[in-house]
């Protein structure tokens, strides 16, 4: 079973709005012991995100928020926050987001590939509906091994890929899953393998499965395929 965002992030999440001011925000990452504010309009829709790094500029830059003529854009916006009063020109948009059905792997790709620490998380009219972040999904590695077990045995093996649990031993241990035992193709190790390393909370799979027969090497005949002989000889 895959957890999804909405069952690890922080529902109700502190918000600010487009016209909130420098001073209240940097009060709100403050008093709530937070990094980043997503910001909303007045229906509550997401339009951006202001964080630290973007109230920074103004140290960074002085208070004028001066370019000169040759910069990057990058850079004329870096200068532009600097000066800049409220959470509409502070902020960062459009935002990284994701949505409540999405599973945590998702969310941590998303992460990963876009270089964040949380994403606002929003529902299908774009409104904020939560906050998830890496430690949120970090959380899913602390399910209890038997947890995970019954995973591995009720959802894959029995369920999923309808094979015989009684000649899979399945050992989980800190998140580690070990199997033992025999599969009738020696490809479906792989698969199996693939789809537990899938499985929240695990840590690792250690395969010491055997097999029955061999189907990875496709032997084909020049009895059955007369046209293809000469390729084979």
């Amino acid at each position: 079973m895959k957890t999804r965002v909405r069952s690890v992030m922080t529902a109700g999440p502190v918000v600010a709005v487009e016209t909130t001011r420098f001073k209240e925000i940097v009060g709100m990452l403050a008093e709530y012991r937070i990094s980043a504010l997503p910001v909303v309009d007045d229906s509550g829709r997401l339009v951006g995100v202001v964080s630290e790094a973007d109230l920074l500029h103004k140290e960074a830059f002085g208070l004028q928020g001066d370019h000169h003529l040759v910069e990057s854009r990058r850079m004329r916006r870096e200068h532009a926050k600097a000066g800049a009063l409220l959470a509409r020109d502070l902020m960062t948009s459009p935002a990284v987001t994701i949505g409540t059905e999405a599973s945590i792997a998702e969310a941590a790709r998303v992460m990963h590939d876009k270089g964040v620490k949380r994403l606002p998380v929003v529902d299908e009219d774009g409104r904020v509906v939560g906050i998830v972040t890496r430690s949120d999904l970090l959380r899913v590695f602390l399910r209890p091994d038997a947890m995970i077990r019954e995973d591995v045995v009720e959802g894959l093996i029995v369920k999923t890929l309808w094979m015989d649990p009684t000649s899979i031993e399945v050992h989980v241990t800190g998140g580690v899953v070990k199997l033992s035992g025999k599969v009738d193709r020696k490809s479906d190790i792989r698969i199996l393998t693939n789809l537990i390393g899938g499985v929240d909370g695990v840590v690792s799979v250690v395969s010491g499965l055997g097999f029955r027969y061999d189907d990875t090497h496709v032997h084909i005949s020049e009895d059955l395929h007369p046209l293809m002989g000469p390729l084979w000889r």
